[in-house]
């Protein structure tokens, strides 16, 4: 098991490693940053020259990207270009809209998609399965930004029993986690329905019924902990992709998180900022993926002896 563990984290610190070296070599192959970082009034040859050297773009290539190494890993990330504020500070403020929205439309996605899935499964070919077989199709079909229009449109516009915009009180998650939750939910029924109906499916669930189990125990007992196993990855992915901020929800609800920061850090050719979203979002995409695995681990006794 300790070897696994070691494993994994070590896949991950090479993964964070490729990543800064990716990071590094596209901010130089769009350029000369000291021409975006000098504002345009005072963008002289001799200010230029001196911003260079602060940046140490006057080094070799390798130079440079120990310095730019090490300034990571101390949580430098340099300076915003827009207001001069640290790119650190301005993420550290963005993080926990983030966070919240995460949290909540993947608490309802996990809270209604699984339950919906397995419930299909267990009641195949029923109105019900017929009926989260339409819906599931639905949500993964239709795309996020044209329900969060709708949802705007009707409660916020319409009806007028939601706030459709910001992030201020408890009611201005409901709107957003929603359409963040839709796809992933649907997903979810999917993905649980197929799985539980292979597990159903399968040698040891059809022993468990003849020995005389209780069906109750053989679904729940058995059936229930193999069919999560597909089910750990998708959410470890779903929570990778909310976490590192799902730009389209944030631009349309006007939510200031990660996501919105990372658009508008491109938009202005803001190094810094786009340099600190990127390499905070594969440190999530990195732990979470390590959770998932060691996770993996406790549940498919397989993958712990076979490592």
């Amino acid at each position: 098991m300790q070897k696994y563990i070691l494993a994994r984290v070590g896949q991950g610190i090479f993964t964070l490693w490729a990543l800064t070296v990716i990071v590094f070599l596209s901010v130089h192959l769009t350029g000369d940053p000291a021409i975006y970082l000098v504002p345009l009034e005072l963008s002289t040859p001799e200010n230029l020259e001196i911003q260079r050297k602060k940046l140490g773009l006057d080094k070799p290539l390798v130079a440079q990207y120990g310095i730019f190494l090490k300034n990571v890993l101390q949580g430098d990330f340099g300076e915003s270009i827009s207001d001069g504020r640290p790119a650190r500070d301005i993420l550290a403020s963005r993080l926990p809209a983030t966070l919240q929205l995460a949290a909540a439309g993947m608490g309802m996605a996990i809270l209604f998609g699984v339950p919906l899935g397995i419930l299909a499964a267990v009641r195949r070919d029923s109105i019900f399965d017929k009926i989260s077989k339409i819906f599931a199709v639905l949500g993964m079909a239709a795309p996020q930004f044209w329900v969060a229009i709708i949802l705007i449109l009707l409660f916020g516009a319409i009806w007028k029993v939601l706030p459709a915009f910001g992030r201020a009180g408890p009611d201005t998650f409901i709107l957003p986690s929603f359409v963040l939750a839709w796809s992933i939910m649907a997903g979810m029924m999917r993905l649980g329905r197929s799985s539980m109906l292979e597990i159903l499916d399968s040698e040891f669930i059809k022993f468990a019924r003849v020995k005389g189990l209780k069906e109750h125990f053989v679904l729940w007992k058995h059936a229930l902990r193999n069919s999560l196993i597909p089910l750990l990855t998708f959410s470890g992915i779903s929570l990778a992709g909310l976490l590192n901020g799902a730009i389209v929800i944030e631009v349309v609800f006007a939510w200031p998180g990660i996501g919105r920061m990372l658009l508008d850090g491109v938009q202005q050719r803001n190094f810094p900022v786009v340099q600190a979203a990127v390499l905070a979002s594969g440190f999530f995409y990195v732990a979470i993926s390590l959770v998932i695995d060691i996770l993996y681990a406790y549940v498919d006794p397989r993958i712990r002896y076979s490592s």
